[in-house]
């Protein structure tokens, strides 16, 4: 229940955020043209809080926090008396009316840019992208590792970190290769000049039939890329509460020898009797306070995502800490934290143009559309790990919400700005009866991928 009232709350906070400075966006454009702006409303419903400013500008808080508007003075909609129909949306040029609407989007871009600005200003605490295996019969089967090895760039677009190597990859769905390039990680421990010098090897992957489901993996390990990890301790780290482990009277610091009296190897070979023991007794011999124990647990049968029956006994291993070379503080200084923000905002707006685009070509599936439950969740997630990782979550999102309003769909502001291209081409307005069946078709498209998103998370829970 906590779970849900924190994802709850931060996705209230991060899409309050968000639609302030969309509208606010739109408020400031429409004010430096001339335009009255009668009402600013963050969310809809019934009206939370409510305040005149000594502009006349109407601001309110309501009490459904999934959107918002400006209402601008505008004859199509009210009388306006002669005194004010200068400053009426209408009258304005059609370029006025452009940026007025176009305002609206690039808040949330301009908006992305601060929050990874503050974001790198503070610095974020990164992995470097090792990896140290390969998987048969996978794109990257063909890379041949004899030591772990770094990813330095991805087609040429440098990376650093493992978020950005994800973003690399998901820019390649759909297409047919990808050169990915190397550095052995002992060469990247040692300082920049040394870098330098290290030779880099680059693979070409044959990407054709590279598919993956981001609900079951990443684009990394359905690329066949094993990620490095320090090694596992079989001393038990966590006991779940309620579990079979629990039951059997597992405790913390426990470490195993034996698993039905044969000498334990490793975790993945524990993990493997335990999954095809469901029901079914498993003899564990643990050493606690110096002293050889026997324990029988009964692992709880349980369906993963592949539909298949395993057995789950609820412990966790000690993992051995990260070793410090692999280790690093993403930050930047004053001026380098803008750099980096724009060019990484700039890195989401082309992956998310491409994969809107790869959704109509088939290359990426409806199904990994994603709706307000799962924006909820990765926002309450994100404010788990910090202030941070919330910072660059609603940059993510801030970026998406300017590229969905930038859509030609005649309820959106791109739908807006595509009648008003017509009229500066054709020098005259769209007509009143085709903008009207355009908002009717843009509002059942849009109903229909909301649905389909809705659909989506629901079938994700």
């Amino acid at each position: 229940m906590f779970d849900f009232f924190w994802n709850l709350g931060s996705f209230i906070v991060a899409l309050g955020i968000l639609i302030t400075a969309h509208e606010y966006g739109h408020f400031w454009v429409a004010r430096r043209c001339g335009i009255k702006v009668e009402r600013f409303s963050i969310g809809f419903g019934k009206t939370l809080w409510r305040k005149v400013g000594k502009d006349g500008t109407e601001y309110v808080i309501a009490m459904l926090p999934l959107g918002g508007y400006v209402k601008m003075l505008d004859e199509r909609v009210e009388d306006v008396p002669d005194e004010l129909k200068d400053q009426a949306f209408n009258r304005k040029t059609v370029w006025q009316r452009i940026a007025v609407v176009s305002a609206g989007p690039i808040a949330n871009f301009l908006f992305a840019i601060v929050a990874l600005y503050i974001m790198y200003m503070i610095g974020v605490s990164s992995l470097k992208p090792v990896i140290d295996t390969t998987r048969a019969n996978t794109p990257a089967a063909q890379i041949q590792l004899q030591e772990p090895m770094q990813i330095v760039s991805v087609s040429g677009q440098k990376v650093r970190n493992w978020e950005e190597v994800n973003l690399a990859l998901v820019s390649h769905i759909g297409g047919t290769e990808l050169d990915i390039s190397l550095m052995p990680l002992s060469l990247s421990a040692q300082n920049t000049s040394a870098q330098e010098q290290a030779q880099v090897t680059t693979y070409q992957l044959d990407i054709r039939n590279w598919q993956f489901d981001p609900d079951k993996e990443s684009p990394i390990t359905a690329m066949g890329l094993g990620i490095y990890r320090p090694g596992i301790e079989p001393i038990i780290a966590l006991v779940t509460k309620g579990s079979a482990a629990e039951m059997a009277g597992l405790a913390l610091g426990d470490e195993i020898l034996e698993i039905n009296r044969q000498p334990y190897q490793d975790w993945n070979g524990f993990v493997d009797v335990i999954q095809t023991s469901a029901d079914k007794d498993v003899e564990l011999t643990v050493l606690r306070e110096n002293k050889q124990k026997t324990i029988i647990v009964t692992p709880q049968a349980q369906t993963n995502a592949n539909g298949e029956t395993i057995g789950v006994v609820g412990v966790s291993p000690t993992q051995i800490d990260w070793p410090e070379s692999m280790r690093f503080q993403l930050e930047y200084g004053i001026v380098d934290s803008f750099t980096a923000a724009a060019d990484k905002t700039w890195q989401l707006v082309v992956v998310s143009f491409k994969m809107i685009g790869k959704l109509f070509t088939g290359d990426v599936s409806v199904k990994n559309l994603s709706g307000p439950i799962s924006i909820a969740q990765g926002a309450g997630t994100s404010a788990d790990y910090g202030l941070v990782y919330f910072l660059g979550f609603i940059a993510l999102i801030s970026v998406n919400l300017g590229i969905i309003n930038l859509m030609p769909l005649p309820v959106l502001d791109g739908g807006h700005l595509l009648y008003y291209f017509i009229e500066v081409i054709t020098g005259k307005p769209v007509p009143e009866k085709v903008q009207d069946i355009g908002f009717r078709f843009g509002a059942a498209m849009l109903l229909l991928l909301m649905s389909v998103a809705l659909f989506n998370d629901f079938s994700r829970l």
